[in-house]
């Protein structure tokens, strides 16, 4: 990618809850050679995002998700776009098709399995020409479970079948941009379904390797391991079709860990009944007009939040536990996650891959590396430490 771009990064979408975050992170964390962009519909907003960060010279760039021309004019002065605009399903696809076209770098925090695939069977090919890494799920989805897999199984022996279980613990609450994007998600059972074909017909898989990623099967391990149906097992089955170091036969299982029955039963009623919920129209309107896309949790509830995902990893006769923690999940966390990966893709040494692929395929430890220096954690807890 050529170095005469104006920007290293552009954050789009720097005016909504999540946005306004990254900005702010970006604002403290970012090298003073660092050139970025906040880019977004209103002038005005972008500018109480600007002066709330304190950077008053901080350039904007205007840019709407429902016009692909001024998509186009971002993509092409930046090395990087970074977008935190969603309902992704209903709004990504014109940027996405903007970076693969100019060659720049791409990243996102959906966590929309139709929204990925489509973009593949549509987009990954003209990336991959172009130069273009589009980078899908950089936030709580799904960087804490791809990349501790991926460091999991760098603590394992080469070349044997590998098994690694993921469990989830934490607390956190849902900005309104994510109570919008998760009910739309659930509510599109026929057309994720579709998109997943769509994706399967074009997507090449390695030859005499398999790799698999599911949500694992409730089990009790000094607490109750539930199913967890989230994008996660998907991104890290791509990683391991990616990437040989996983081995010839690969399987990730995804739990949410609890530890009492009571919560278990609550959780699993809880889900079922937003998901049969989501599928009537008018309850879901009513649903969505409880809470409006720019809403979130306070500083005090986000300071109290936290999230651990452990995993437990087999092979070759080893075994190993690992985790990845944090804070505020949802928020602060994905924020600093989405503006460390848009940091490691415009600035860091890569491997030389292009098209949709993942974090743990695009940066890998470049951004473990960035992450633990912003103070999540990769930990050995036990087994062999490599």
């Amino acid at each position: 990618m050529s170095d005469d771009r104006p920007y290293d990064i552009v954050l789009f979408g720097a005016t909504g809850f999540t946005g306004a975050l990254t900005a702010q992170y970006l604002a403290r964390n970012a090298s003073p050679g660092c050139r970025w962009a906040l880019a977004g519909r209103s002038r005005t907003k972008l500018e109480a995002v600007r002066e709330r960060i304190g950077l008053p010279e901080l350039p904007l760039l205007h840019a709407d998700a429902t016009d692909p021309a001024s998509l186009a004019r971002i993509a092409g002065q930046a090395r990087v776009v970074a977008t935190t605009v969603g309902p992704y399903v209903a709004y990504g696809e014109p940027l996405v098709a903007a970076c693969a076209a100019a060659g720049t770098h791409y990243a996102d925090i959906t966590g929309e399995p139709e929204f990925v695939d489509l973009m593949f069977a549509r987009h990954h090919e003209r990336a991959r020409r172009s130069g273009a890494k589009i980078v899908h799920a950089c936030g709580f989805d799904s960087i804490p479970h791809d990349l501790g897999a991926y460091f999991t199984v760098n603590r394992l022996p080469e070349g044997v079948p590998i098994e690694v279980s993921g469990f989830l613990r934490g607390n956190g609450r849902p900005s309104g941009g994510t109570v919008h994007s998760a009910l739309a998600a659930v509510s599109r059972a026929r057309q994720t379904a579709r998109a997943a074909l769509a994706r399967r017909e074009v997507e090449e898989r390695p030859q005499g390797r398999r790799a698999r990623g599911t949500a694992g099967p409730p089990r009790y391990v000094g607490g109750w391991a539930l199913p967890l149906p989230t994008i996660d097992p998907q991104i890290v089955a791509r990683s391991a079709r990616a990437l040989e170091r996983y081995g010839p036969d690969f399987t990730y299982r995804h739990h949410i860990a609890v530890r009492r029955l009571p919560a278990a039963l609550g959780l699993v009623a809880g889900a079922g009944a937003l998901v049969a919920l989501a599928q009537i129209p008018p309850v879901r309107s009513w649903l969505l007009g409880r809470i409006s896309p720019g809403d979130g949790p306070t500083p005090e509830q986000r300071a109290g939040s936290w999230f651990k995902v452990t995993f437990l990893g087999l092979g070759g006769g080893e075994r190993v536990v690992t985790e990845v923690a944090g804070g505020d999940p949802g928020y602060d966390e994905t924020a600093k996650m989405l503006a460390e990966s848009a940091l490691c893709l415009a600035l860091d040494d890569l491997p030389p891959v292009s098209g949709q692929v993942t974090t743990a395929v695009a940066m890998g430890d470049a951004l473990i590396e960035r992450l633990r220096r912003a103070g999540i954690t990769f930990t050995v807890l036990s087994g062999p430490p490599k």
